[in-house]
């Protein structure tokens, strides 16, 4: 499981350091093999480790590619699904298509997300926080799953 938000530097290359405590179970896990794609949502990535982006992938093909919509998802997800390798030094090189739609170049924040990371600009998470600290604070509708959900 990944929790917590992690600031750190995406270097001139696109090169993003992946925090120390992550390698050793990615490397254990997926032998440091990852895919990243976009987040169909939010203006961030998504970043799996192998086996739990097959999972995912195996959820897209049962998709019918004649629906437009699931098209949509498919073409979407899969056409920016990009496999990374963690490099000796626990990086790993975020393509140029990828890195422009998130906005990310210099600090980012790595965030953990149970199976994946979320990839954010430092300013879009700020805003996003903002906006999610806003939205709790205000009268908002519980689901039944909130409703019944205790810390």
């Amino acid at each position: 499981m990944f929790r917590g938000a992690n600031e750190v530097s995406l270097d001139s290359k696109g090169r993003l350091a992946i925090p120390k405590r992550y390698r050793d179970r990615l490397v254990a896990d997926c032998d440091g093999q990852l895919v990243c794609t976009i987040d169909i949502h939010q203006p961030c990535l998504l970043l799996y480790p192998l086996a739990e982006w097959e999972v995912i992938e195996r959820k897209l093909s049962r998709l019918s590619s004649m629906k437009p919509a699931e098209r949509r998802m498919q073409r979407m997800l899969l056409g920016h699904a990009t496999e990374l390798e963690l490099d000796n030094q626990g990086r790993v090189l975020l393509a140029g298509p990828l890195r422009n739609h998130a906005g990310l170049e210099g600090k980012v924040m790595l965030v953990g997300q149970f199976n994946k990371f979320e990839i954010w600009s430092d300013v879009a998470w700020q805003t996003q926080i903002a906006v999610d600290m806003e939205a709790v604070s205000q009268d908002l509708e519980l689901t039944d799953a909130l409703k019944d959900f205790s810390l």
